[in-house]
């Protein structure tokens, strides 16, 4: 489909021949008289109909002109077909604890038994992979917070800076408190995009460093509208060799304060979960998708492409045409009128 955004520009066609009735008669006729040594250089202009003729071709050309120069000043536009956007307006943070108790072994991806961090960046990657619309953060924490990947909708960027993540990046030590301040830091500055904030905070253990308290830290989340979803991870037992022989069965996730992360989600109005294994966590994931809905797609958006430099073109390539045209006549009457003078 084709339109203007400035129609209202077309009322300044007529603008040439309101001048050229206003304009005094004299300021019109002022140009009219011309010198020349004789009257030997009027030749040409023998064939009246002809010189007639030019010049309403002339006119012609010079009118289409100036047609084209306010069909441009117009901004003629071509607008596309109805596409459909899903843009939700959310900014979702995503903070991942690289401690090292990370390292233990208590998950099983496919059939082989990996470590926390790689059952979370598996898992995780499809939870951004489903995303679209959100504008996604990362932080990577253990002993101090890092932004890793300021809010975007580039999804795939943050996929592949978190597959890059690894064990003790961020130091041994577990900083929750400070990785849940960056968070909020983040989206404060980024308050006016979005209308919904969220954290998804995934830890194995405890608060042992940082220097905020967790629940300080989430009464700052809650203070900006930050909702906050905490999710405790680490087998619940797992069977291990004995040093007097045989095997036994251990808590690896002895040190996860579940108390502390379920006060943050209570607080922020998230909710806390805990994932034991690897279809667990899937399972958290997918019920995050849930509680923080995908926008469905919306339609109502056209692509718009400007169009003016068309008839801008045009128009000056008719005005440049003009001029050459003039300059072309004006050589050769003067040599016309050199020749004749000379023969004289």
């Amino acid at each position: 489909m084709w339109s203007f955004a400035w129609p209202w520009v077309f009322l300044a066609l007529p603008l040439p021949l309101l001048v050229n009735r206003l304009l005094p008669e004299s300021a019109r006729l002022q140009d009219a008289g011309l010198k020349v040594p004789s009257f030997a250089g009027f030749a040409m202009l023998t064939d009246r109909s002809r010189a007639e003729q030019l010049l309403s071709w002339r006119l012609w050309v010079a009118a289409i002109a100036w047609i084209l120069l306010v069909a441009a000043a117009s901004r003629p536009e071509r607008i596309g077909e109805e596409l459909n956007v899903p843009v939700s307006g959310r900014n979702l943070m995503l903070a991942v604890d690289l401690s090292g108790s990370m390292d233990q072994k208590d998950f099983e991806l496919g059939d082989r038994r990996v470590d926390r961090l790689t059952a979370t960046k598996a898992v995780a990657s499809d939870f951004i992979s489903r995303r679209e619309g959100d504008r996604i953060g990362l932080i990577l924490f253990g002993e101090r917070a890092y932004l890793q990947v300021p809010l975007t909708l580039d999804r795939k960027t943050v996929n592949v800076l978190l597959m890059e993540a690894f064990i003790g990046l961020a130091g041994e030590k577990t900083a929750i408190g400070d990785a849940i301040t960056l968070a909020v830091k983040r989206i404060h500055d980024q308050q006016g995009d979005a209308g919904e904030q969220v954290l998804v905070l995934l830890t194995d253990g405890a608060n042992t460093a940082g220097e905020i308290a967790p629940l300080k830290a989430a009464e700052l989340a809650q203070q900006v509208g930050l909702r906050i979803y905490t999710i405790g991870i680490g087998a619940e037992q797992l069977e291990v060799s004995s040093l007097i022989g045989g095997r036994r069965n251990i808590n690896p996730s002895a040190d996860l304060d579940e108390a502390t992360l379920t006060g943050i989600a209570e607080m922020t109005g998230g909710r806390y979960f805990r994932a034991v294994d690897t279809a667990a966590l899937q399972d958290i994931y997918r019920l995050v998708d849930e509680l923080e809905p995908v926008a469905e797609p919306e339609a109502g958006f056209r692509p718009v492409t400007s169009l003016y430099h068309l008839p801008l073109a045009g128009s000056f390539a008719l005005a440049a045409f003009l001029c050459l045209l003039a300059l072309l006549q004006s050589y050769a009457f003067r040599r016309s009128t050199r020749v004749q003078t000379d023969a004289v």
